[in-house]
């Protein structure tokens, strides 16, 4: 992609103006200053009733896409095994049909053995791809919350309902000891650019008993084969970011990132917002442009937690899928997902 005239973008920022009631942290981390607000849907997926109770415990995490007309969400089902990569679909992205998991766990001392979950799809020459956060370790019974290290884990399919087939002899990349991604290198958007292959994945490390999180970089020109990793983090670990969704508005040619933040409060760290990053160029990514897109003051139902989008075209407008959990609670347990919109074309906050 071309890289924007550094005049015309530093204007198009300045005019944005501050927000009143920018939210600050106990910490220091940064805050984002600026709004996008979607308008909120609410839930369009609710934990509990999935087949064989694959998400009595909860459903989070979604990755949705379309494809031949129709809406695919994998979303993480907390069950009776543990956080499993579980298939909704829709005609409309409004109302879905669950229909179970679509991994498993691994054997025990597999790298997969207590989490399958979060499976990103892209689909190249044919053949649907899925990288899936894979882990070793969990808290114990019933929650078995997926525990460091994160990893980035391989399946394929013919189909986008599957079945999918791991392929545990494919290694994309994994957490490197005394880098910024030594506990966490976890899968996230894939765009293809002049035969490359971009992954914005999720990247994390431990300063102390501090996590501190970021977004890496990591490339190829095989899905089949291991990725190259970026020295450092398109954006900071300050950041306090994980995972990704993308979306190119063409009117603007620009990008928009769109990231789950993780704040800090009385209550200890919990994903509490939606945040939105844009750039004109792909590889880098300014701090000052971002904007927070949906929080507990425009989500109708969720007030404290709120975790990672995923982002699909649905008409006129841009449509953010996310989980939550009703009223003010943080915990990872018992989310639901939500639904909700911003009009396109997109525009850079003022």
């Amino acid at each position: 992609m071309h890289r924007i005239h550094s005049a015309v973008f530093l204007l198009a920022v300045a005019a944005c103006a501050e927000t009143p009631g920018v939210t600050s942290y106990l910490d220091g981390r940064p805050s984002a200053n600026l709004r996008m607000p979607a308008k909120d849907f609410g839930v369009v997926l609710r934990h509990g009733d999935g087949p064989a109770r694959c998400d009595i415990y909860g459903a989070r995490d979604v990755w949705v896409w379309k494809t031949g007309g129709v809406y695919y969400m994998h979303y993480d089902a907390a069950g009776p095994v543990g956080w499993l990569a579980a298939l909704a679909t829709s005609a409309d992205g409004v109302h879905w049909t669950k229909h179970g998991t679509v991994l498993e766990l691994g054997v025990p001392g597999e790298e997969d053995a207590k989490a399958a979950s979060y499976g990103t799809t892209f689909m190249d020459r044919g053949k649907w791809h899925m990288f899936y956060v894979g882990t070793p370790n969990s808290s114990p019974p019933p929650a078995r919350i997926p525990a460091f290290p994160y990893l980035t884990m391989k399946a394929e399919s013919r189909s986008p309902a599957g079945p999918w087939k791991k392929r545990p002899d494919i290694v994309p990349f994994r957490p490197q000891p005394g880098t910024y991604d030594s506990v966490t290198a976890s899968p996230g958007f894939i765009v293809k650019q002049q035969g490359e292959y971009l992954q914005f994945f999720s990247a994390a490390t431990m300063q102390g008993r501090k996590i501190r999180r970021g977004i890496g970089l990591a490339r190829t020109r095989n899905l089949d084969g291991p990725w190259s990793v970026g020295p450092a983090p398109i954006l900071p670990l300050d950041e306090q970011i994980e995972n990704t969704s993308l979306y190119y508005e063409k009117s603007i040619r620009t990008w928009f990132l769109f990231t789950n933040h993780v704040g800090i409060s009385g209550q200890g760290e919990y994903t509490d917002a939606v945040w939105v990053y844009w750039s004109r160029d792909l590889l880098h990514w300014d701090t000052a442009n971002k904007a927070v897109v949906l929080d507990g003051s425009n989500c109708t139902w969720a007030k404290a937690a709120i975790g990672l989008p995923s982002v699909v075209p649905a008409g006129k407008r841009l449509a953010i899928y996310y989980d939550g959990l009703q009223g003010t609670g943080t915990s990872h347990m018992q989310r639901d997902v939500g639904l909700a919109y911003l009009d396109l074309p997109l525009k850079i906050p003022r």
